[in-house]
């Protein structure tokens, strides 16, 4: 008996053709590689799904802060000067007024001027109000022309007057010195004398020579007084440029000063 052609006959029939087993091969290939693929497309669409959620998350976020707590506001002018220098952007706390407390002599506050240093019902095109406005609300845009920033000199109730035989502010008798004036700047070159109503605020700006604040509104509706309900909330930081990061300097030129004229009763401070 011929082995060796039975072996050769048992391995011939018991092997694969080999171009059978390249062509399988490659279909198997071809399959995992179009699944894979898909695979990728899915978790790529998903990814970008994800980023998506997360940048409305983030910006509703952002403006939910800036509406109830913390808004970036943008200096737009040298009113504030030195304290506050045009473009900086300062962090406005909301909170600071929210829970009984009233503005006080002193503070640094950003308001809605309407009724005030601007006519009730001035409002600008609705749409681009409203992509200013949220522009503005995360400090990319300046503020409406209807909001200002300047610093409370007299509260529900103060006597404020001006000036002095030494040329100062006097808020209930007391004489103010007010050092956060910008230099050379006298503390007023329009003379007044005026009694603040319950509930609203006597402002001026820190640059007196540049500033259009309540002395500028005192014959028109309103007296310049501006409601204390119309404060957005109070300038607690200066957060760019980076140069100038620091909170708003505080002052204690109105510490002597009493809350009425007499050192009896209580304003609004």
């Amino acid at each position: 008996m011929d082995t060796e052609a039975l072996h050769t006959e048992r391995d011939r029939s018991s092997a694969p053709e080999t171009g059978e087993e390249g062509e399988g091969s490659r279909s198997v290939r071809s399959e995992r590689g179009r699944a894979r693929a898909a695979g990728r497309t899915v978790l790529h669409r998903l990814n970008r799904r994800r980023a998506g959620l997360l940048g409305v998350v983030c910006a509703v976020f952002v403006l939910l802060l800036s509406h109830f707590v913390i808004q970036p506001f943008q200096i737009p002018s040298g009113s504030m000067e030195p304290t506050l220098q045009v473009g900086d952007r300062v962090l406005v706390n909301k909170l600071a007024y929210r829970f009984g407390d009233r503005p006080e002599r002193g503070d640094v506050v950003v308001f809605d001027g309407r009724g005030s240093f601007v006519r009730e019902g001035a409002e600008e095109n609705p749409v681009s109000a409203f992509t200013r406005g949220a522009l503005a609300m995360v400090g990319l845009a300046e503020p409406a022309e209807t909001d200002f920033v300047k610093r409370v000199v007299g509260v529900g109730g103060d006597h404020v007057v001006c000036c002095d035989e030494g040329g100062r502010v006097e808020v209930n008798g007391v004489p103010v010195d007010e050092a956060y004036l910008h230099p050379g700047d006298a503390p007023s070159r329009v003379p007044f004398d005026i009694v603040v109503p319950q509930g609203r605020l006597w402002m001026m700006g820190d640059h007196r020579s540049r500033s259009q604040d309540s002395r500028d509104h005192l014959g028109q509706p309103g007296g310049g007084m501006v409601p204390v309900d119309r404060v957005i909330g109070r300038a607690d930081w200066i957060a760019w440029p980076a140069g100038r990061w620091s909170s708003v300097s505080g002052t204690d030129a109105f510490d002597e000063v009493p809350d009425t004229a007499r050192g009896t009763g209580g304003g609004d401070g």
